[in-house]
């Protein structure tokens, strides 16, 4: 894989962003430190997935730690000293680790090793979760008497359910692989040797679609989590008138009636 040559420059220690076909790969980069997410990092890593939503060529992004570690949480040694006027001025979290929510196209998170604390809360706010089977969640922050603070006491309960969440949370217990597939928290689970190859699989396969479509998928499941059955259903349906304006819905319906493989154009 080789760099992306029309991403504007970011800080290549901290995050490696590669291009595979349409497919984006960002990589958390501070293997010493179990991949903490401190500021620079977060900061690092919204500025690659910005250049990706702006890319065209960009289809679908995966976002990857190494084998030991995802990422093992937030800095906490970053943290140690602030008090309630510095993370408040500074708008700690939305500032940087929003920068996903706002984020069209698909986001893939490939995680191997630990997700713990906002590696976890990252991965969860991700659009498909795929784990190797060495993967280890959790949400350990009432150790250190703090609460998740990146979505994590909203997005899981949402992801799995309140028991579960309440369990997790609470206990501050780490759940395996096996039962994050279980529970719903992850769509899939693969030999940690796969883990790539099935990403990417996913990835070109998502990439490959319309990209319109795909981004008004998101949209419309995004909406479902966070309105009645009544709203969620009429933003789809209005999502799906909108896509007979697009061109690649008719090249995708002469393609089937004429029995040949569809180009998209991504218009």
């Amino acid at each position: 894989m080789t760099a992306h040559e029309a991403t504007p420059a970011i800080d290549e220690n901290l995050v490696l962003l590669e291009m595979v076909g349409r497919v984006a790969v960002i990589r958390l980069n501070r293997p010493r430190q179990m991949n903490a997410l401190n500021d620079a990092l977060m900061d690092a890593l919204g500025l690659a997935l910005l250049a990706c939503e702006q890319d065209d060529g960009v289809g679908a992004i995966v976002i990857t730690g190494n084998d030991k570690a995802f990422a093992a949480g937030a800095d906490i040694a970053a943290m140690r000293g602030w008090d309630y006027m510095d993370v408040f001025k500074s708008n700690y979290i939305t500032r940087n680790w929003e920068t996903l929510r706002n984020v069209r196209k698909p986001v893939i998170a490939a995680v191997a090793g630990y997700a713990l604390g906002g590696g976890c809360e990252l991965a969860m706010a991700c659009d498909i979760l795929i784990a190797a089977d060495n993967a280890v969640f959790g949400l350990p922050e009432l150790k250190l008497a703090v609460i998740p603070g990146a979505g994590g006491t909203q997005r899981l309960p949402r992801a799995i359910s309140k028991a579960k969440a309440m369990d997790m949370c609470m206990t501050a217990r780490n759940m395996d692989a096996d039962e994050a597939e279980r529970s719903g928290l992850v769509s899939r689970v693969v030999a940690a040797g796969r883990l790539m190859d099935e990403a990417m699989a996913v990835a070109q396969t998502i990439a490959g679609f319309s990209l319109p479509s795909m981004m008004a998928v998101k949209e419309a499941i995004n909406r479902a989590c966070e309105s009645s059955l009544s709203e969620g259903m009429l933003f789809e349906r209005r999502q799906l008138h909108a896509l007979f304006a697009t061109e690649d819905l008719k090249e995708g319906m002469n393609a089937f009636l004429e029995r040949r493989a569809a180009v998209f154009r991504h218009r």
